[in-house]
């Protein structure tokens, strides 16, 4: 093995014989830094994905206080998970981490059943993500462009954005961290960049509003919600928080390609949360301190980050900010490619997947997984065809899937995370890792993560997503007849764990 540096062979070959001991070879191409393992999870995360495309949550839910105080709480939430994320990157840093810990700290059942829901939520927030980039671009330059408004016009967009990035990816990991290092920046600048400009232009800056809890639910708010009451608002608005950070479990999916990943996939899960956390609030105090009025914004529905933009900044300012927020949201599909792919890859290289054998293929050039990159980017083009297309009594098909997509994500993260909480210090897993908050902290926050999922999937069912229950269980139900009437036999499961 051959590297610029004798530091870096040294720890490609430590993470080697640790892959070696899980039952596997070094495949992939073992080259990203802690930054740019970090940038994969900051770009998927993207503040200025979810957090920009869904101020109205907030805006047209309890006002400025979802922002002020409901957005520090709902980091709070997902932060937890990602510190029990990063002690169980540190002792099995592997392609699709969490599938890989819930077959380690629980069974072949509870592992295939984890692999298969993160796929699905992995599919479908790319889908969401790709469709919210189009529709950001309609949304910002739309009225400068004869755009036709026909349903086959978005997925022919998705198609093709989701293409291109599977392109990209496919060439390896070399030119896609390039891209998403780029990213982090881009998302670090932009978001500084806007503040700065919102406040400066926004003259007095009304910081109470930052604590006030204004109803603007049902018609007040253009139905971004039903209408309920105050407190009911505000546990609603934490969705926007919880639901943007998220994806984090990126850079434990691209472990096999980051140097000694035992501590610098933990370093970077925690940091990505950190610092989308704070930029986040940054940009969104930003946005409800210049919003001219409040209760006009709330009529603006989902449109209410363009108004605020058009009401405050000139187009000189605001149009390449516009572009800045666009390339920013199809790097963060781009990122969510590449940890989409690897966990597909990592499942097949096992035989969990149909067609396996050449969804685990790597590529001889781009040391990628070029097979499972392409299957990645065509499921996902085929979904938002179908479900786009699809209505049950008048709900778009993915409108319902897509609301489930995050629980779906946050479900996977709590298996191994309680799992891990029974097994640590026992046979399964007899002592943490290089990077760890000790052994009964972690057994604790295991316990806290249970309480937060629950607390997540009741809130993330309820109107106007109350059809993700339904789409749940049918899901669950569906795998675990699956697994019992034909998987329980045919799939062995990760080598050296057939537990």
């Amino acid at each position: 093995m051959q590297d610029d540096s004798g530091t870096k062979v040294l720890q490609n070959e430590s993470e080697e014989s640790v892959l070696a001991d899980l039952g596997y070879e070094q495949q992939l191409d073992r080259r990203l830094s802690q930054f740019s393992n970090f940038a994969v999870s900051f770009s998927i995360i993207s503040i200025l994905t979810g957090g920009v495309n869904s101020v109205a949550q907030v805006t047209s839910g309890v006002g400025g206080a979802g922002i002020g105080i409901g957005w520090p709480l709902g980091c709070l939430l997902s932060g937890v998970f990602a510190v029990g994320m990063a002690q169980i990157s540190s002792s099995f840093p592997t392609a699709g981490g969490l599938y890989h810990w819930a077959t380690i700290l629980g069974n072949r059942f509870i592992g295939w059943i984890t692999a298969w829901l993160n796929i699905f939520g992995l599919i479908t927030v790319l889908a969401s993500i790709n469709a919210g980039a189009w529709n950001f671009f309609v949304g910002a330059f739309g009225k400068d462009l004869p755009l036709p408004q026909s349903p086959f016009v978005s997925i022919a967009a998705v198609t093709l954005i989701t293409t291109l990035q599977a392109a990209i990816n496919a060439r390896g990991i070399r030119i896609t961290s390039k891209l998403t290092d780029l990213s982090g920046y881009l998302l670090l600048v932009t978001t500084v960049v806007a503040s700065i400009f919102l406040l400066a232009k926004s003259g007095p800056l009304p910081f109470h509003r930052l604590v006030e809890f204004t109803n603007s639910t049902g018609a007040a708010g253009a139905d971004v919600w039903p209408k309920v009451s105050t407190s009911w608002a505000f546990l609603l608005g934490l969705l926007l928080p919880i639901y943007t950070i998220t994806g984090y479990d990126g850079s434990a999916h691209t472990s096999e390609e980051t140097r000694n990943a035992s501590t610098t996939v933990p370093k970077a899960i925690i940091s990505s949360v950190f610092w989308a956390f704070l930029a986040g609030w940054l940009l969104l105090v930003s946005i409800v301190l210049a919003i001219p009025d409040m209760k006009e914004a709330a009529t603006q529905g989902w449109n209410v980050f363009f108004w605020v933009l058009e009401k405050r900044l000139p187009d000189a300012i605001r149009y390449p900010i516009l572009g800045s927020v666009l390339v920013c949201q199809l790097l963060c599909g781009l990122a969510t490619v590449t940890s989409a792919s690897r966990m597909t890859f990592a499942f097949a290289r096992d035989g969990g997947l149909p067609f396996s054998k050449s969804l685990a293929t790597v590529g001889a050039t781009s040391k990628a997984p070029d097979v499972a990159i392409w299957a990645t980017a065509a499921v996902t083009s085929v979904f938002m065809a179908v479900a786009t297309l699809t209505n049950i009594k008048g709900v778009s098909v993915y409108a319902v899937v897509v609301s489930c997509a995050v629980i779906f994500l946050f479900l996977t993260y709590a298996i191994p995370l309680v799992l891990g909480g029974f097994a640590l210090g026992g046979k399964k897993w007899p002592q943490p890792g290089k990077w760890n908050i000790g052994v009964i902290p972690f057994k604790i926050l295991s316990g806290v993560v249970a309480i937060a999922l629950l607390l997540i999937t009741y809130i993330g069912i309820q109107p106007p997503n109350q059809w993700a229950l339904t789409v749940l269980i049918a899901t669950l139900g569906l795998l675990t007849t699956l697994w019992f009437t034909i998987q329980r036999n045919t799939y062995k499961g990760p080598p050296n764990f057939h537990a």
